[in-house]
């Protein structure tokens, strides 16, 4: 029974770190994911990330106050192109990670530190109603109309993993997010909305070594609202909520189901004709399993025409 309830803390505290270094996963923000873009255009860049709170765990377990602290600097790319005429993006990221994490088991605290890459994302996603493909010049004399999207997020295992680690930068597992997102422009207001479920496939090295851990969907739901100032200037309030995601090691007694929710701001400011900034921030409202934390996000980005 120890083994068991042990297994279910390593489930949990697992899930907690190595989601967050995994760019959030369901906890993400991420407004204007579908806006109306021409064709042709790359994007590099780079953000800084700091997120610290605690992590929800069954009041039944023997461990208590359980935290993390992670920072993150994460460089990545963007692509826009014409799929069979409509406007598609193709983006990827590569997380570099330093993590802390704390709990107490009995009368001893346990602290542990991590550093090295996180998973990998590569994500595709393809406006399919109301943003063809469009050259900058086409696409600045065409109204903005509402806009119908998908997408699929790919992440890849390369992460720091350790069977033998409780905590871990890496999941040592693929997962697939489909996604289908709405953007509503009006006047300088925009209104996003997007569904998507985190699909999980197996890690057959867990904690303590050698076990297979499997985990249910996760299903993900954003809102966002934003109002533009000036091109490239805008200002949204942020709001997530993600349920499901129980998770069972070697069989044994499945970890609480998430029915998390969230709040946020971003910011974006341009920087001459080329250059942008975003600021960002997150707080968790409520949490009945997983991670509870705030986070922190500066991110520059420079545009290729």
């Amino acid at each position: 029974m120890l083994a068991g309830r042990m297994w279910l803390i390593g489930v949990i505290l697992g899930v907690g770190v190595a989601a967050l270094t995994g760019e959030a996963r369901a906890q993400e923000l991420e407004p204007r994911s579908y806006a109306a873009s021409p064709a042709g255009i790359w994007f590099v860049g780079t953000a800084y990330a700091y997120s610290s709170g605690s992590i929800v765990l069954d009041p039944t377990l023997p461990i208590k106050d359980a935290e993390a602290h992670v920072q993150q600097l994460v460089p990545g790319f963007g692509h826009t192109f014409g799929l069979f005429g409509k406007l598609a993006l193709v983006s990827g990221l590569v997380p570099f990670a330093w993590a802390e994490a704390s709990g107490t088991v009995g009368e001893d605290r346990r602290l542990v530190h991590r550093t090295g890459f996180a998973d990998l994302r590569l994500k595709l996603s393809v406006n399919v109603i109301g943003n063809p493909a469009q050259s900058p010049a086409e696409f600045a004399r065409t109204p903005r109309r509402t806009i119908v999207g998908g997408s699929v997020l790919v992440t890849a295992p390369i992460g720091e993993y350790e069977g033998t680690h409780l905590i871990n930068l890496g999941t040592n597992r693929w997962a697939f997010k489909p996604e289908i997102g709405v953007a509503v422009p009006y006047g300088p207001w925009q209104f996003d909305g997007y569904c998507g479920v985190w699909l999980f496939t197996k890690n057959p090295d867990f904690y303590p070594g050698g076990l297979t851990r499997t985990q249910d969907p996760l299903f993900a739901f954003q809102a966002h609202s934003s109002y533009t100032f000036r091109p490239r200037l805008w200002l949204a309030a942020d709001g997530t909520w993600y349920t499901g995601g129980s998770a069972t090691v070697a069989g044994g007694e499945p970890s609480g189901r998430a029915n998390n929710s969230r709040l946020g701001v971003t910011l974006s400011l341009p920087v001459g004709r080329n250059y942008s900034v975003k600021a960002a921030y997150s707080h968790g409202v409520s949490a009945r399993a997983g991670t509870d934390f705030d986070t922190v996000t500066l991110a520059w980005q420079m545009l290729l025409m």
